[in-house]
């Protein structure tokens, strides 16, 4: 065991549990009374009152028991259920209340009946914990308390702390005033305000240092514990106002986040980036390299979205940030979109609706078709292609499909080995090809001149694909019969004022980059990007990184884990190995991935090491970060 010459004294409600006991009590044994909820309700406001100081402990005791109808065989359905209620980071550092055991006082307001059995299980023995006990009646009624004891007296944590009279550092870990008094009476040398489970403004207030979890405190004092860094010292950025739920999964797991609605231009953005470990965004914000040199933290990008070409890949692999994106999670949302355009262009319905919204009744079948029968184009067929492929075929139309990659048909599908070759003979185009740079007017004047006379052409996919002024050309002069558009070579960075060339023209659908952009997209994106992003930070994971070498890592089982990140040149392995070998350290598993430019060693130890092979590690050349797990 190490050595601190430090004591730690522990509240227990709402410290080591999530939970007051007593209101837990109140709602066991009010089960069926009609004022349950609101006997609770007084019994917390009375909680509060005593934790904050507000009213005499010994007085908030008394008006709770009087409340609490229990008696002595509810105590172990209760100390079942705060079995259940450990706070979650105290729950995940054991090690610590083992290791420590002896350095370790609960000091409560509770009572011993039910504390005792709780903390036995930490290794904290009966005789290191400090609280009430009850007074029962022949019938075992819960009547009272001992009110010699001197936890029920006001502020009775200051004297029986003194009477301990611990030696070397005492430290006080807990979630209200009444745990701070013992610093305020200069007994204790620090006050940890716990707000894992509740945040006591005027706990926090007082306090030497704010605890958002045990494993910030471990931290603060170099104490073993389950996590190298406290999440809450992650902090998190996330632009462009993506789906909520991404931030309360974030925030949920610990992690320290901050929402901006809007995205960010590169200078706002340099000056935001510093002291941020993870950023997420969606299409509008630009990752440049002096965005990438300005993070002197950054571990993540996050794009919530499909498209990456606002990142610096490359850039941001030499800096050994890792991206990742949402490849999958719009695809069913983008294609519904397009199958809707298609009918409405094909039975030129806005043009319809607009007469109607104008007072004028056009009644008609000229410029009305239906899709059933019809040629379907798909350029691109990837994720969103295929299943466009499946859903349009259902509808009775003939898919054909283009794609620079080799890709096997879908159904009855058939593949044209050029794009002419599709353009010739389709219907409807519809445009799902990537972000790739080299695809800017990839439909220019050349390409839409070999599409079928009165054919429609739909575009979900990116705005600098499609030549504007072209298509607006052609849909003036007939060329075209229809068109539905859905980005732009140029869009806003926020809601507002917006012009495009096509701009009222008959039967075109102009639609604000919203084709990925409903309620179930937006939150499978705000699940799958932050379970990537924690995914990494807790455990090296690298699936489906955009710009990294893919790495699908075992779980952590009692090791240290250490992620080295370097430049992919001859050697590096040796030197991690050599090292390693050099502070006597054990491999329990070793994993490696390079492309051309970096290598990601993933190193797992069995046992303790000396904080130098840190030093170590980071020193050797071509390193470009490390991270310890554990």
């Amino acid at each position: 065991m190490v050595e601190t010459g430090r004591k730690y004294v522990f509240d227990f409600d709402s410290t080591l549990t999530r939970v007051e006991a007593l209101d837990v009590l109140a709602e066991m044994t009010l089960q069926g009374n009609p004022k349950r909820n609101e006997i609770v309700a007084e019994i917390q406001k009375i909680t509060n009152l005593g934790i904050d100081g507000d009213i005499s402990f010994t007085e908030s005791l008394e008006r709770r028991i009087r409340l609490l109808n229990a008696n002595k065989s509810d105590l172990e359905a209760l100390v079942k259920e705060l079995r259940q209620k450990i706070s979650k980071s105290i729950e995940s550092n054991k090690q610590f209340f083992h290791e420590f055991s002896e350095d370790i006082y609960v000091i409560s307001c509770g009572f011993k009946e039910f504390i005792d059995p709780i903390v036995e299980e930490y290794n904290i023995p009966s005789d290191r914990v400090y609280a009430n006990t009850f007074k029962f009646d022949a019938d075992g009624n819960i009547i009272g308390f001992d009110e010699t004891n001197v936890l029920a007296a006001h502020n009775g944590k200051i004297d029986c702390l003194r009477n301990l009279d611990l030696e070397g550092e005492v430290q006080v870990i807990g979630d209200g005033y009444s745990d701070y008094v013992m610093r305020e009476a200069g007994i204790a040398h620090k006050f940890f305000a716990y707000t894992e489970n509740v945040h006591r403004e005027k706990a926090t207030n007082n306090a030497d240092h704010v605890a958002p979890n045990l494993d910030e405190f471990l931290f603060v004092n170099d104490l073993p514990r389950n996590l190298s860094y406290p999440k809450n010292r992650i902090k998190i950025l996330l632009l462009e106002n993506v789906h909520t739920a991404a931030f309360d999964n974030l925030s949920e797991e610990g992690f320290s986040v901050e929402l901006i609605k809007t995205s960010l231009s590169e200078d706002e953005l340099i000056e935001r980036i510093k002291g941020v470990h993870v950023l997420g965004i969606r299409s509008k914000t630009q990752v440049t390299q002096k965005v990438l040199d300005a993070a002197d933290k950054l571990l993540v990008v996050g794009a919530f979205c499909i498209g990456t070409t606002q990142i610096d890949l490359e850039y941001s692999k030499k800096k050994g940030v890792v991206v990742f994106n949402a490849p999958y999670s719009n695809t069913r949302s983008v294609v519904e979109l397009a199958i809707g355009q298609i009918i409405m262009l094909m039975r030129s319905i806005f043009p319809r609706s607009t007469e109607i919204h104008n007072g004028e009744w056009n009644k008609t079948a000229a410029g009305s078709q239906e899709v059933r029968g019809k040629n379907l184009g798909i350029v691109g067929y990837g994720n969103i292609g295929k299943q466009m492929s499946v859903l349009a075929e259902a509808m009775g139309m003939k898919v054909y499909y283009y794609d620079v990659d080799d890709q096997l048909a879908i159904g009855n599908a058939i593949k044209c080995s050029t794009l002419e070759d599709l353009l010739n003979v389709s219907d409807v185009v519809t445009l799902h090809v990537d972000d790739n740079k080299a695809n800017k007017n990839f439909i220019g004047e050349r390409e839409i001149n070999q599409m079928k006379d009165g054919a429609k052409l739909i575009n979900l996919s990116r705005g600098f694909v499609v030549d504007i002024d072209a298509l607006a050309s052609a849909l003036k002069s007939g060329k075209l019969g229809g068109a539905a558009v859905d980005v732009y070579p140029s869009e806003p960075r926020s809601n507002g004022g917006f012009e495009t060339p096509l701009q009222g023209l008959s039967n075109v659908i102009l639609t604000p980059h919203i084709g990925g952009s409903t309620e179930e997209a937006q939150r499978d994106i705000a699940d799958f990007v932050p379970n990537k992003i924690m995914d990494y930070i807790n455990t090296g994971n690298t699936v489906d990184a955009v710009n990294f070498p893919n790495i699908r890592l075992p779980k952590q089982n009692k090791a240290h884990r250490f992620l080295h990140i370097h430049r992919n040149v001859p050697g590096i392995m040796a030197k991690i190995n050599e090292i390693l070998a050099q502070y006597g350290l054990n491999i329990s598993g070793q994993y490696l991935s390079t492309d051309s430019e970096v290598g990601y060693v993933i190193t797992d130890l069995d046992k303790e090491y000396d904080k130098d092979v840190i030093k170590a590690l980071k020193k050797i050349e071509n390193t470009i970060k490390f991270r310890v797990l554990y």
